[in-house]
């Protein structure tokens, strides 16, 4: 079992004042993308990367509440699973979604959490 990265997402109606905050702010660098592919009018959001992680802040809308998650991208998320499941961590998923097997938790203090792993590992 291997953490391969970690990313942070944040859903907020503050989203531009974020992005503006961690890229010009902070100085951290900055995918600026439109929420929806090929649609200019789109709201935008950010993608920060670092390394193999990343942050990203979008604003929220429609499928998409406003909130945060850690999303740990492991290995094997069926293997992750089943460990935190033996540890008496509820579970839901799997499910697919962008290429990848995605598990989801609720940690102490309401934090949502995602296992996720390349449906085609490397």
């Amino acid at each position: 079992m291997e953490v391969k990265s970690i990313r942070f997402c944040a859903i907020s109606p503050e989203s531009d004042k974020l992005v503006e905050f961690l890229g010009l702010g902070l100085g951290l660098p900055c995918i600026a993308k439109p929420l929806k592919d090929n649609d200019p009018e789109s709201p935008q959001g950010g993608v920060f990367p670092a390394g193999d992680s990343w942050i990203e802040i979008w604003p929220e809308g429609e499928g998409m509440p406003q909130g945060v998650m850690l999303q740990v991208i492991v290995d094997d998320a069926n293997e992750y699973a089943e460990h935190a499941k033996a540890n008496g961590i509820q579970i839901k998923g799997p499910m697919q979604a962008n290429g990848e097997c995605i598990y989801f938790a609720l940690a102490p203090g309401g934090l949502a959490l995602t296992i996720q792993s390349p449906l085609d590992p490397e």
